[in-house]
């Protein structure tokens, strides 16, 4: 097999070449280039040698130059520093001393400047300060205030303990009890304005034949009708319940409590004060003192109203009897106005009869004013017609009076008549 052959048209003509040929060819050519980019790189750097030495010396010779100026501008400095040095300071002194002088001027405005801002602050904080000492000083005083408050508010509470436990040992006697109980009955009674004595009458006795029956109060009613009150004040097992302090013991002092009440409905109702006062209706008013010691009994045992009420028992508190008795003086109010309207029907018929009597003695004197008046009038007249003319004659003959004669005029006024008028009713 032959070897290729490559054909290759160079300036017009056609040049063959086997492939050895032309890879010979090609790397002489690429050889000869390399060869000549390496002559040519040793020839730059022995260029590139020669001026860097020659840059080192123009250094060298530049630095000793400057060294030299260097050298010549120190000497001239210090000559002329030494020649200026005098002239510089003294002219230094003199703009530091106009400088000291401004400052100091500058530095005395900005100290009264300062003054007078902080003046204002310094007068606030000292009264501030003042302030802050009153506060301090009414704040002990308002302390000690509360503490001896507190410390009497102590001792109140401690006597008022005291006091109370008295009380309680107090409304344990039964007499104290009944006062006490006819203290609020009483009380309730002048707030209700049935007034003592007026409306209604206080432990009123009404003898029997086995013995006095003696009701705390009856209340009289219009129509002479009765009401009959007892007071009861069965206390014993309901203070020994509030001062319990076990939950089991205070119910069964509550129970004993609600028992009592109990014993006293039944021994209100076998007096039997209905029967006993004729003008009184079937039932007694038991009163208790106290709504807590009802509410009390009335837990205990939700029937005991109407219980009480089957045995003709009304069991009643201060706000029920308050009730009550304003129902009771309202009616008296209402027979009080019953009765005025009978004498007021009378004072008016007097009233009348009055008015028309003094009607005809104002008639007459109108009669006799009317005529006074024709009287007076036909005396001026002839005063003035007869009077004044003679009169005039005198001052005709030279007399001077001393005081004008005024001619008095007539009226024409007249009494009013008196109006009188009848109802239809006296015809």
């Amino acid at each position: 097999m032959s070897d290729p052959v490559i054909t290759i048209e160079l300036s017009g003509q056609l040049i063959t070449f086997t492939k050895e040929a032309l890879i010979l060819a090609t790397i002489s050519t690429l050889l000869g280039g390399l060869l000549g980019w390496l002559l040519t790189l040793l020839y730059q750097q022995k260029r590139i040698t020669q001026m860097q030495t020659r840059l080192r010396m123009e250094h060298a010779a530049t630095q000793r130059a400057l060294e030299d100026t260097e050298q010549r501008f120190a000497n001239l400095s210090t000559e002329a520093l030494q020649k200026n040095h005098q002239a510089f300071i003294n002219l230094a002194m003199e703009n530091l001393g106009k400088f000291q002088r401004g400052a100091e001027a500058s530095l005395q405005q900005r100290e009264q400047s300062m003054q007078n801002m902080v003046k204002p602050i310094h007068e606030a904080l000292e009264k501030s300060e003042r302030q802050a000492q009153l506060m301090e000083k009414a704040r002990h005083e308002a302390y000690g205030a509360l503490t001896q408050q507190i410390e009497s508010l102590v001792e109140t509470q401690k006597h008022l303990q005291g006091e109370t436990r008295n009380l309680v040992q107090a409304l344990r006697r039964p007499e104290v009890r009944g006062q006490w109980g006819e203290i609020t009955l009483k009380r309730l009674v002048e707030l209700a304005g049935m007034v003592e004595h007026c409306d209604f009458f206080e432990q009123e006795h009404t003898p029997t034949g086995e013995a006095a029956i003696r009701p705390d109060m009856i209340v009289r009613m219009p129509g002479n009708r009765e009401v009959v009150v007892d007071v009861k004040t069965p206390l014993d097992a309901y203070l020994s319940a509030v001062e319990a302090t076990d939950e089991k013991q205070r119910s069964e002092f509550l129970r004993r409590h609600m028992l009592n009440v109990r014993e006293r409905v039944r021994e209100l109702s076998a007096k039997a004060y209905w029967g006993q006062f004729s003008n009184a209706p079937d039932f007694v008013i038991l009163f208790i003192p106290g709504d807590q010691f009802l509410t009390a009994a009335l837990d205990q045992d939700p029937g005991l109203l109407e219980s009480a009420m089957s045995k003709k028992v009304i069991l009643s508190t201060p706000t029920s009897l308050m009730a009550l008795l304003r129902a009771i003086a309202y009616g008296w109010r209402q027979e009080l106005l019953t009765e005025n309207a009978e004498k007021i029907r009378g004072l008016g018929e007097e009233m009348y009869h009055r008015l028309a009597v003094f009607s005809e003695h104002l008639s007459k004197v109108g009669r006799s004013l009317d005529s006074s008046v024709t009287h007076y009038n036909k005396a001026v007249g002839s005063f003035q017609s007869k009077l004044i003319p003679g009169a005039v004659k005198f001052t005709e003959m030279g007399i001077k009076p001393r005081k004008e004669i005024e001619a008095p005029e007539q009226t024409e006024k007249s009494a009013r008549q008196v109006e009188q008028t009848t109802s239809k009713d006296e015809g």
